[in-house]
């Protein structure tokens, strides 16, 4: 039990919410006897002094009842009602006293009105009625009773008990306006409460259904990079394959002169034998140096298409214009009738280490794109300009044509998947699968720019590849 300023009116009894009348009681109870007992203690010391010692003695035994009260309070919380029963027959019999004891002019009557507060706060409603009708009944017979002599006449005790009536029922009504403010109050605190609980409830069932819900998203997000995933790969292999089918069409350009001559140097040398009847000339030899050239020149195309679709990924250390010679010569069968010229501006010699293989496919897709371009442009000179730019740790290398440009439209959409200006002789996926070859494996970037007078292709990668990349 605490005995502190902040719950001294409460006993030191602590009360929950629905406990409001029960702990308003103990307050006023509280506050009730510290006001009686100051009241005592004014009284005795008043009539000592003017020497009016009948209401000593009986001030003093309530004054000392009251401490006793006061702590039984504390002591005890089931001694609440018998305090307040305690209360209200000491407040009744002491303003009776009052009534049948004291003259009109002493106006020690005007006590009388705390009774209302008495007993609407101590009392039940109906214990309260019973009391102050009990009073009344004493108040009004008081002048006309013949047992004790009374100093009031019938008109003041009637006046009184007027009076006290309409203090009552002031009383009553504020306390009862009270009441239902206070429980006006306490039903928007439940409401209140009840409201906080569903919003708790529907603060678990909405977090429940997110956690849910990013269960479910995580698995479609998995789902759907399996897909893209495989979707890549189907992508990957459609470009190897349009690559691969685009390979077999040079092979069969560059092989097809080669085999064509090596026809006529063994027909011619039949021949030769023919006349000279299986003699040997100098002639002969030299035809046989030249079938024996051409077969090597074969056999280095054959290596250097099986090196282009090895499918293991080296790093591998090669000079920049050694590695544009590589990508040029695949496409010179495309251009073997001169029409087209493609020119390699030699720079400065930069050695970079990367996968030779990725950067030939990706500068064959600009190339051929370029050789595409012009052949449907009706430019006079057609040709093609290869070149670098050293960049600190990057090399930049840009693939220009004169052709007629791209259009705004085509622009873009140029990077996209499957789309293409060539018709059904397109896939539309050599410069997607470019640029992404160039962002994932090298780090770099691919980018276009365009005009009437030609494109130039950016290719920008870093110069040193590591292996855990």
């Amino acid at each position: 039990m605490k005995l502190n300023i902040e719950n001294f009116f409460t006993s030191g009894f602590v009360f929950d919410d629905s406990q409001i009348d029960i702990k308003s009681g103990y307050q006023m109870i509280n506050i009730a006897l510290i006001l009686s007992a100051a009241a005592f203690m004014y009284g005795i010391a008043v009539n000592t002094m003017r020497d009016i010692s009948g209401f000593v003695p009986l001030e003093t035994f309530l004054l000392l009842m009251n401490m006793v009260m006061l702590f039984a309070l504390r002591k005890y919380r089931s001694a609440f009602e018998k305090v307040t029963m305690i209360i209200t027959v000491q407040c009744t019999l002491l303003l009776l006293a009052i009534i049948y004891t004291s003259a009109p002019e002493e106006m020690k009557h005007t006590w009388i009105y705390t009774y209302p507060i008495v007993l609407l706060y101590f009392q039940k409603k109906h214990y309260g009625i019973y009391w102050f009708i009990f009073l009344l009944f004493m108040i009004i017979i008081a002048p006309v009773q013949g047992f004790v002599e009374v100093k009031y006449s019938l008109f003041q005790v009637t006046y009184i008990s007027v009076v006290l009536l309409v203090v009552s029922a002031i009383v009553y009504f504020y306390k009862m306006k009270m009441s239902e403010a206070r429980d006006l109050i306490v039903k928007q605190q439940n409401k209140l409460l009840n409201f906080n609980v569903e919003l708790e409830r529907q603060v678990k069932e909405k977090t429940a259904e997110l956690i849910e819900l990013n269960e479910t998203l995580e698995v479609k997000v998995e789902d759907k990079i399996v897909e893209l995933f495989q979707k890549d790969k189907l992508i990957t292999v459609q470009s190897k394959q349009a690559v691969m089918g685009e390979m077999i069409n040079m092979i069969a350009h560059q092989w097809r002169q080669p085999l064509s001559m090596i026809t006529l140097k063994i027909a011619n040398y039949q021949f030769e034998q023919l006349l000279n009847k299986g003699q040997k000339t100098r002639k002969i030899d030299q035809t046989l140096a030249q079938i024996s050239d051409t077969i090597i020149y074969l056999s280095d195309t054959i290596d250097d298409f099986k090196t282009y679709f090895h499918p293991n990924k080296e790093l591998t250390e090669i000079e920049v214009n050694t590695l544009l010679q590589k990508a040029v010569n695949f496409t010179l069968p495309r251009v073997s009738d001169g029409a087209i010229k493609i020119i390699i501006e030699k720079r400065e010699n930069i050695v970079i280490h990367t996968f030779i293989n990725e950067i030939v496919q990706v500068l064959l897709n600009l190339l051929n794109n370029a050789i595409d371009a012009l052949k449907n442009s009706t430019h006079s000179e057609p040709k093609i300009t290869i070149y670098t730019e050293d960049k600190a740790d990057n090399l930049l290398i840009f693939v220009k044509d004169n052709a007629n440009g791209i259009s705004d439209e085509n622009v873009a959409k140029i990077f996209e998947p499957y789309f293409s200006t060539k018709g059904k002789n397109g896939t539309g996926l050599g410069l997607y699968m470019s640029q992404m070859i160039i962002q994932k494996q090298f780090q770099g970037d691919i980018s276009v720019e365009t005009s009437l007078e030609g494109s130039i292709f950016r290719v920008e990668i870093a110069k040193k590849l590591y292996e855990n990349r």
